[in-house]
C-alpha cells in the first residue's frame, strides 16, 4: 500500500527487522534518485578499486570478483525500478542480500586485520571503506518498504550469494579463490586456530545466513500482520 505522502507504508516490524527510524526511511525514499546516484558512484569507484584483481583473475570469473560494487549496483537498480513503478522482487532480494553481506563483511575484515590494514591504508581511506560499507547495511534495511520478500525471490538471492560464497572460499572453479584480496597470506595463523582464509570465510558465511534469516523473518512478519495476503 501507498501512504498519502506517496511513499509505501511502513509495516509494523520489530526493531531488529526495521532498525532504521521511519523518518530516515522516508527521507531516503523521497530522495531516492540521489540514493541511486550515490550508489552508482560507489559502484564506479568499486570497479576502479578492483582493477588490479581483475587483471589477475580469469575473465570468466570476473562476475565473482567485485562483490561490493555489484551490491551497490543491485540496490541502485532495485530502487530505480521501484521508483519507475516496476519493482522486481528478485532484484530487491539480491540487493538486500548483497548490501547486508558485503556491508558487514568489509568492516569485519578491516577489523580482523586491523594492524595490517591500518599500516598499509591511508587513514581516510580506511575510514571511508569502513563507514561507507556500514551505510550499505542501513540502506538494505529500507528495502522492506518496497518489497514483501516472496520466498522465490529470496531463493534467487540465496542461490547467487551461495554460489559466490563457494567460489570465493571453497571451490574456486578457475584459478585461486575469488574473495577480495586481503593483506596477509591466506594460511596466516589467526585466532581460534583458524587461518586468514578461514576467518574471512566464516564472516561471509555468517552474514549470508543472517541475510537469509532477516529476509524470511520480514516475510513471515508481514504475513502475520496481514501486510501480505496469504496464498
Amino acid at each position: 500500500m501507498t501512504a498519502m505522502s506517496g511513499l509505501p507504508d511502513r509495516d509494523p516490524l520489530p526493531t531488529y527487522l526495521a532498525p532504521v527510524p521511519k523518518r530516515i526511511e522516508d527521507l531516503g525514499l523521497r530522495f531516492v534518485w540521489l540514493v541511486v546516484a550515490i550508489n552508482l558512484a560507489g559502484t564506479a569507484f568499486g570497479f576502479w578499486f578492483y582493477r588490479h584483481q581483475f587483471a589477475e583473475t580469469a575473465t570468466v570469473m570476473w562476475p565473482f570478483v567485485p562483490d561490493s560494487p555489484v551490491a551497490t549496483l543491485l540496490i541502485a537498480l532495485a530502487f530505480a525500478a521501484w521508483k519507475l513503478g516496476y519493482e522486481q522482487p528478485w532484484l530487491t532480494a539480491l540487493a538486500f542480500f548483497g548490501n547486508v553481506i558485503l556491508g558487514l563483511w568489509t568492516p569485519y575484515t578491516l577489523l580482523a586485520f586491523y594492524e595490517t590494514y591500518s599500516a598499509q591504508t591511508h587513514p581516510l581511506m580506511f575510514q571511508f571503506l569502513f563507514w561507507s560499507h556500514l551505510a550499505m547495511v542501513v540502506q538494505a534495511f529500507v528495502l522492506h518498504r518496497i518489497t514483501d520478500f516472496p520466498v522465490w525471490a529470496v531463493a534467487v538471492a540465496l542461490l547467487w550469494y551461495g554460489v559466490d560464497l563457494v567460489v570465493d572460499y571453497f571451490i574456486p572453479v578457475v584459478g585461486d579463490p575469488h574473495h577480495t584480496t586481503i593483506p596477509v597470506p591466506r594460511d596466516e595463523p589467526m585466532f581460534l586456530a583458524a587461518d586468514a582464509l578461514g576467518v574471512i570465510a566464516a564472516g561471509e558465511t555468517a552474514f549470508t545466513l543472517l541475510a537469509l534469516f532477516l529476509a524470511l523473518s520480514i516475510r513471515i512478519r508481514k504475513l502475520e500482520t496481514g501486510a501480505v495476503p496469504t496464498r
